[in-house]
């Protein structure tokens, strides 16, 4: 499942394209087609993420809710937009360009009070200016839950999902089985300060990097990672290899029916 900056980024990629333009809206596969005809021919007037959600305000009471989930995916690019092929669920199309939505979790309008509920059940997003970490903190503090498990609790903070978990938790040194309430607040300011850095540099670049200076290949003298998330990190998914600051091996288990990786070195127990 996509994480919250490639989220935000795709609401830039909206602004940039669409923002301001009357734009043609269709449904090529048909299962959004009631939707994409009361929004044909509107205006897009504002593109915003929270989390994982993807919100397109076309003036007046007209939203359209997106989330991607684990199999949806987007394609943009220049005009013009070529022949709808396959389960094409939504397109949006305008001079300057396209962009084409498939086998989303959610796609689908929004009222004004359907937005604020949907706000109200996500916790706050690092990415946003908005955001009140205190309202994360309130209900870490309160739980007995492992914080790894927390992190990906978007009721909790909304938009980090099982990367930047693994990382952050690596990056300052917290073993990842800790009961949210023994989290103390200096952990807590450093946890969601690293997630608003790392998480803009996602926005900004397209890939999720963690590694610190000293510990890229090049000032290591070692390859490159080679993963399919691409980026450079210090646990996820490197169980059974070294890591890279102390060269403990890196372990993984099974958390809430997701992969957990750690350091047993830099991260330990107590």
């Amino acid at each position: 499942m996509p994480e919250g900056h490639t989220v935000h980024r795709l609401a830039t990629v909206h602004l940039q394209m669409f923002r301001g333009r009357t734009t043609r809206v269709t449904s090529p596969q048909g299962r959004f087609a009631d939707g994409a005809r009361l929004l044909d021919g509107r205006v897009l007037t504002d593109a915003q993420a929270h989390g994982k959600h993807l919100l397109l305000f076309f003036g007046g009471d007209a939203v359209l809710h997106v989330h991607l989930g684990i199999y949806g995916t987007y394609a943009v690019g220049p005009p013009p937009a070529p022949v709808p092929t396959g389960a094409l669920r939504l397109r949006l199309a305008a001079d300057t360009g396209y962009a084409d939505l498939r086998g989303p979790n959610a796609c689908g309008l929004l009222g004004p009070g359907e937005v604020t509920a949907l706000r109200e059940r996500l916790g706050p997003d690092p990415l946003r200016a908005d955001a009140d970490p205190e309202l994360a903190w309130r209900r870490i503090t309160r739980s007995r839950t492992p914080i790894a498990a927390l992190l990906l609790d978007q009721a909790v903070l909304a938009g980090p999902g099982n990367i930047y978990r693994a990382e952050v938790l690596f990056r300052a040194g917290i073993h990842p089985l800790v009961p949210g309430r023994e989290l103390t607040p200096a952990q807590w300011a450093e946890i969601w300060a690293d997630l608003r850095v790392l998480m803009a540099d996602g926005v900004r670049t397209g890939r999720i990097d963690t590694v610190r200076p000293a510990h890229t290949p090049e000032a290591m003298g070692r390859p490159p990672r080679v993963d399919d998330h691409g980026g450079e990190v210090y646990v996820y998914r490197r169980a059974g290899q070294p890591c890279l600051v102390c060269a403990t091996e890196v372990r993984a288990e099974r958390l809430a029916a997701r992969n957990l990786f750690w350091c047993p070195g830099c991260q330990p127990t107590a």
